[in-house]
């Protein structure tokens, strides 16, 4: 089998596992749902979430050392990963090649020549492992694995939903997405300028890759230094950049092996020897290259503190910042999170959506809730979003953990926040309108949202009696509030006498009004008020665990009147309000 056509398997193959570990991250037990795939294996290979974490947290996540695994072989063959493996690449190149189908081999030679600018994707990688090295891990914003995951996730996969049901049975919603999917297409856009635009100017990990490269004793290269003549073919089929023709630029050959498939003479071939035409890399380590790639370096290490000034992290940050449930606390979360998305694919709420302002600038795309959107709040039997993310961030929980059962018992529940009744939204407390759902959807046992009773008199609902044959009255008129009182929740009491007994009214029906009972000393000629019972909620912070399905199942509509914030939470000290 040519090489090329092993290569292009392999491709085909890891783009189609990508897309169906994408497809099958959605909670069940069913064979299109997760039922034990190792969904997050291909970011497992990834070696820069392996290094910046190690940066960060002078740690390494075990599942991580797949990826230090594919840098040692980078080490001994070169840059395998992208020219076989990566999915990102692998649509860079099919891109690429649509772009240029009917140009002449001398065009697509010129697209192909070296260029300075390559240098910029290794001033990018000194840049995320500076900041990485002070604890904000920024790698995930352009790392290809959890770029393209994100955007499948969260931008293409919820295309599939509405009407057709591919994934979900119901639309799913992710705020700020567009900027998720545009940023796609615009790396998909850019190979139309330059075959594999991302991989050659931007992504960093091929940075990473190209300075494994750079001592790999197996390479592709010439094996003779004389001249090739004019053909070029491999130039016009290179997709990294490298010059197979001439002088070897080593660190950005993607083991594409389309020079070797090309060359009519088969003076190029992958052996344990450098090239005989000579070789050179990206970036020049002379004292030019080195003080660009430390001013990089240094740029980022010294913009970790400028983010801690902004203080999104620390006791300034919003208290709408609630993290799902396992999350470690913000400084540790922040140096873990690879912005892969994962964990706002498996909830089967919808709740878990990307940070866009919330986060600050620190935060951005990491996982946040909204308790506005999706179907509910977390639900209690669920702990998906830990089982699923590859690094940790959020840590995975038990359900016994989660509900502080078991062994877990002396500890509580886990808390994602507390919920505050905002009294001037409320109904029962600012309109004088009876409403009980939060109390009624808390699922906390015993209930953390309680009710206090009291009557209070509808504005327009005193009523004259003209005629009363016990628990049906006749009306001088009837009352013009608009409102339905046979609900359950309005009463009639004698009027001027808050103390006196009151009964409930059945139904109203223009001037005929009944009521549950007689009213005693309540005849003709009597006047007589219209009471509401109002059901005021309260909120105990020693129960709330910060569900949000008060705030989502909340009538009011826009700003909730009972929210969530992130007081109390388990994984922050600071956050505690209670011992």
């Amino acid at each position: 089998m040519r090489i090329v056509v092993a290569r292009r398997v392999s491709q085909g193959f890891f783009l189609l596992l990508f897309f169906w570990f994408c497809l099958v991250a959605t909670v069940g037990g069913g064979f299109l749902q997760l039922r034990g795939w190792p969904i997050n294996w291909l970011l497992s290979l990834d070696p820069l979430p392996a290094l910046g974490t190690m940066l960060a947290t002078r740690t390494l996540y075990a599942p991580l050392l797949w990826g230090l695994g594919v840098l040692a072989l980078t080490l001994f063959v070169g840059r395998f990963f992208c020219g076989f493996i990566c999915p990102l690449g692998t649509l860079n190149q099919m891109t690429g090649w649509l772009a240029r189908l009917g140009r002449a081999p001398k065009d697509r030679a010129e697209d192909n020549r070296p260029s300075r600018a390559q240098v910029v994707k290794y001033a990018l990688l000194a840049f995320f492992l500076g900041c990485a090295a002070l604890g904000g891990l920024q790698t995930g914003l352009l790392d290809p694995l959890p770029l393209v995951f994100r955007s499948v996730n969260l931008a293409l996969l919820p295309l599939a939903d509405p009407g057709i049901g591919v994934v979900h049975d119901a639309p799913r919603h992710y705020e700020g997405v567009w900027w998720i999917g545009l940023m796609l297409l615009a790396i998909l856009a850019l190979n139309a300028v330059r075959p594999r635009f991302f991989c050659r100017f931007i992504c960093p990990l091929g940075a990473l890759f190209g300075l494994a490269a750079r001592v790999a004793p197996w390479r592709i290269g010439k094996a003779t230094d004389k001249s090739c003549g004019d053909c070029r073919l491999c130039e016009s089929h290179c997709e990294g950049g490298c010059r197979p023709s001439g002088r070897l630029v080593i660190s950005e050959c993607l083991l594409c092996c389309n020079c070797l498939d090309r060359c009519p003479s088969g003076r190029i071939g992958f052996a344990g020897r450098a090239s005989a035409a000579g070789e050179t890399a990206v970036p020049d380590f002379s004292r030019r290259g080195a003080v660009a790639l430390l001013a990089a370096g240094t740029a980022g290490v010294f913009s970790a503190p400028l983010w801690r000034v902004e203080d999104a992290a620390g006791l300034g940050r919003s208290p709408s910042l609630i993290r799902p449930p396992g999350s470690l606390d913000e400084e540790r979360f922040l140096a873990r999170c690879i912005r892969c998305g994962q964990c706002m694919r498996a909830c089967p709420s919808n709740i878990i959506q990307p940070s866009v302002t919330t986060a600050g600038l620190i935060g951005l795309w990491t996982p946040v809730l909204n308790y506005r959107l999706g179907r509910s709040g977390c639900q209690p039997n669920c702990i998906a979003c830990g089982q699923v993310c590859p690094t940790a961030a959020i840590r995975p929980l038990s359900l016994q953990e989660k509900l502080g059962q078991g062994e877990y018992a002396a500890a509580g529940p886990i808390r994602l926040g507390t919920a505050f009744v905002d009294r001037t939204r409320c109904l029962p407390w600012a309109m004088g309108r009876p409403c009980i759902v939060c109390q009624e959807v808390c699922p906390v046992s015993p209930k953390a949202i309680g009710v206090r009773t009291v009557f209070e008199p509808v504005f327009g609902g005193a009523v004259d009696i003209a005629d009363a044959k016990g628990a049906v009255l006749a009306l001088a008129a009837a009352p013009g509030t608009g409102r339905s009182f046979g609900s359950g929740d309005y009463y009639l009491r004698p009027a001027g006498f808050p103390d006196a007994a009151a009964r409930r009214i059945v139904s109203l029906s223009g001037a005929s009004l009944t009521l549950e009972k007689p009213l005693p000393d309540l005849g003709q000629g009597r006047r007589a008020a219209i009471v509401v019972r109002l059901q005021q909620p309260h909120v105990d912070p020693a129960r709330c665990v910060g569900c949000g399905m008060c705030e989502h199942e909340c009538p009011v509509s826009g700003l909730r009147a009972i929210r969530v914030t992130r007081e109390n939470e388990s994984r922050s000290g600071p956050g505690r309000m209670l011992a």
